[in-house]
């Protein structure tokens, strides 16, 4: 379900495995409660999400006053979040940025419009990824649900195993939360998180652009050409 990354007294970073979902089931939070048990925490606090079927980092507070901090950083925009994908084709651009509203489409997707008024905005780079397929880093300015599953599919390669936006069966989600970095009691806190789960992330492509995106916050981004 999870392995622990780290621990500070006042939150936790954790791996989430794929296919596990963050969000309440009957008023409940396996995942949390799971989390929980191993920790000793009487209660922990979802900082922010991931889709079920993306793996990665996920910030966990261990008390109220740190949850409201870390909270109040992600509303601010104040933590960079990298993701990494395996898309199923080559994409209509190696690297740039997607600008877009975002709209509700047909059942639980989501699709990007040509308006500005309150965009989705995501960087990324691309590269080979083996087999035909690319993978991509991407790093999301804003919090949009399903962001950058619409992202990769606007610019014509959407996530392998991913079922709604994608077109490709695979052995899970190719979808990674990475990276994180954020501030916190005045010093910047950063954690890397390689993905150990699907096959797809072992080809020698893949774990060479692993290899070149160990820092990637260090990276020349493409240039954004609208605010945060």
């Amino acid at each position: 379900m999870f392995t622990l990354v780290y621990q500070h007294p006042d939150f936790l970073v954790i791996n989430k495995h794929p296919d596990v979902s963050v969000h309440k089931d009957d008023n409940e939070q396996p995942l949390l409660a799971a989390v929980a048990e191993q920790t000793g925490d009487e209660k922990l606090y979802l900082i922010h999400r991931l889709d079920k079927m993306t793996s990665g980092l996920l910030l966990l507070g261990r008390n109220q006053q740190a949850a409201s901090v870390l909270s109040g950083n992600f509303a601010r925009r104040d933590v960079e979040k990298f993701y990494l994908a395996i898309g199923t084709k080559k994409p209509k651009k190696k690297q740039g940025v997607v600008i877009g509203d975002m709209t509700r489409s047909r059942r639980s997707s989501w699709k990007l419009e040509s308006s500005k008024d309150n965009p989705a905005v995501t960087q990324f780079f691309s590269t080979a990824g083996g087999n035909g397929r690319r993978l991509f880093l991407c790093k999301p300015h804003t919090g949009k649900t399903h962001q950058i599953r619409v992202a990769l599919r606007s610019v014509g390669s959407g996530i392998a195993g991913d079922m709604i936006y994608g077109c490709e069966e695979a052995d899970r989600g190719y979808l990674h939360a990475y990276a994180l970095r954020f501030p916190y009691q005045g010093e910047w806190c950063q954690f890397i998180c390689v993905p150990d789960r699907g096959e797809l992330w072992q080809t020698a492509e893949a774990q060479q652009a692993l290899n070149d995106w160990q820092s990637p916050w260090e990276l020349s981004w493409p240039k954004l050409s609208v605010n945060k």
